[in-house]
């Protein structure tokens, strides 16, 4: 997830967000990770912003974003159009559960504040990897909301790149 210095990963609307050129050394870091994910889930607003940019892109993450299999999570989604891709419409927590039993790689969770917050909160997150930007929105939509307790977090990683942004990576305690 993308955050801003103040902690909100969707500015407010209207805000001009500026986007700082992502540095080569993150970009080799981010497509390591992503081509090692055995599975990317996302909510229906993500699932339908992200399948037709990637299904026509010729970035370097278009592959592993087309290639790696998806489960969108939605009780209203009609049907699953980006290829390789399934809905799940069962409880979260279970479907998540399902997911981590099959065989392959991590499970990459792609998308905006509402879905991340509610996989938060069912404590359904075994690893936060937040790029901060350097920037500062002063309002908008944050990646906590709501949690019922102190989510207490262990440092397993960090970095810096020369774009300014910064790595962190948690685990839940």
């Amino acid at each position: 997830m993308t955050m801003s210095i103040d902690g909100y990963v969707v500015a407010p609307e209207g805000m001009s967000t500026g986007g700082s050129p992502e540095s080569a050394e993150l970009k080799r870091w981010k497509l390591d990770r992503i081509r090692r994910a055995g599975t990317h889930i996302m909510g229906r607003v993500s699932y339908e912003e992200m399948g037709p940019f990637w299904q026509q892109s010729d970035d370097a993450y278009a592959a592993p974003m087309n290639d790696i299999p998806k489960v969108v999570f939605s009780k209203t989604l009609k049907e699953a159009t980006w290829p390789d891709s399934s809905i799940a419409r069962g409880d979260l927590h279970e479907e998540i559960s399902g997911l981590k039993k099959q065989a392959g790689g991590d499970i990459i969770a792609w998308g905006g504040a509402a879905f991340a917050q509610a996989l938060s909160k069912a404590g359904l997150i075994d690893e936060y990897v937040i790029l901060t930007r350097p920037i500062a929105y002063g309002g908008g939509k944050p990646l906590f909301s709501g949690l019922g307790d102190a989510l207490k977090l262990d440092v397993l990683v960090t970095a810096a790149y020369d774009n300014g942004t910064l790595l962190r990576i948690y685990a839940p305690r």
